[in-house]
């Protein structure tokens, strides 16, 4: 079978009643598409095609498998169908909703809704480029993360993990919405070996145990990426790598630096949620929101996260996010 990645549907085609607009984005699972229904609400279409297990010529709507991948791609299948399944049980401001989902072509499509504002990710890069001691705000990253945790909660209340939480997948809307996005990494990634399965991990967001076939993952490890997040947010960039840390714990060192530019509490709460060892974090997202929000720890305006983050980066956002949109088209993403 041809190893060149499966070609994505062309616009105008018809799945389960959703017309194809464009291809917004592809990675390790399939493609994304923008799409319009019946009713010409836009909507994001995760169409399962994992390029490590099928291909996909110009002109066909089924992809094509390789006999001895057959078995590793019906289990990814099942996976990415029961993640749908899953993730439309929750409704929360704070969570992408999915709207719908079904089988076709020989593979399943997620249907979510659209959303359109920038990543987390994208708004970073602006603000640590202005050069300030602090990269966000102490108080725009509490109510972030406030919103967040929020929504994470609900998540592990439905026994489902995200396991790839990092900026580029926390998005602000523009109606002034944080959303936790791409639950790619919630699926259990088909490894090559065998049928051993493992969790996707994105490098400086990743929790130690992710790294490891022995340790049991829970709520703990999606906490590490929330530190990491908050690290970001205070820094400008992720964290090194879980691994390096055993090592030579730069992160402990850079947030050392940290102390009286951001409040202590703050500084301890990342330091806690980025523990290496997992019984030594919050081991619940009701523990670590009772700590971020304890009395007398937060004394701010009750503005937007998206009214924060604006108000904080001023004109100059405004003029890098169109620069932004028009290399990567980061304005829209499920």
């Amino acid at each position: 079978m041809s190893k060149s990645k499966p070609f994505p549907l062309p616009p105008g085609t018809l799945i389960g009643g959703y017309r194809v607009v464009r291809r917004l984005a592809a990675g390790g699972f399939g493609v994304v598409y923008l799409a319009a229904g019946a009713d010409q609400q836009m909507v994001a279409i995760k169409e399962y095609l994992p390029p490590s297990l099928v291909t996909r010529e110009p002109g066909l709507l089924a992809p094509q498998i390789a006999p001895d991948k057959l078995s590793l791609y019906r289990l990814g299948l099942k996976s990415f169908f029961e993640e749908g399944r899953s993730l439309a049980q929750i409704s929360h401001p704070s969570v992408v909703s999915v709207l719908n989902f079904f089988r076709e072509n020989e593979t399943v499509y997620l249907v979510t809704e659209f959303l359109e504002g920038a990543s987390l990710q994208d708004f970073i890069v602006v603000a640590r480029d202005l050069k300030n001691d602090k990269v966000f705000r102490e108080s725009t990253i509490r109510s972030l993360f406030d919103e967040i945790l929020r929504g994470l909660r609900i998540v592990h209340q439905h026994k489902m993990l995200h396991l790839d939480i990092k900026p580029a997948n926390i998005f602000i809307t523009d109606d002034n919405r944080s959303v936790l996005i791409d639950f790619g990494a919630a699926r259990e990634v088909l490894s090559k070996e065998g049928n051993f399965i493992r969790p996707m991990y994105t490098p400086g967001f990743a929790a130690p145990e992710m790294y490891r076939r022995d340790t049991t993952m829970g709520p703990w490890t999606d906490i590490y990426a929330i530190g990491a997040c908050m690290f970001a947010c205070m820094h400008g960039f992720p964290p090194s790598e879980a691994p390096q840390r055993v090592t030579e714990d730069k992160a402990a060192q850079t947030l050392k630096r940290f102390r009286g530019i951001y409040s202590d509490d703050l500084v301890e709460i990342v330091q806690w949620c980025m523990a290496l060892d997992p019984l030594e974090r919050p081991q619940s997202v009701f523990a670590l929101q009772k700590e971020l929000n304890r009395a007398g720890a937060r004394r701010y305006t009750q503005l937007t996260v998206g009214d924060k983050v604006k108000q904080q980066l001023g004109s100059m956002l405004e003029s890098t996010k169109k620069n932004v949109l028009k290399s990567t088209d980061v304005g829209k993403k499920t």
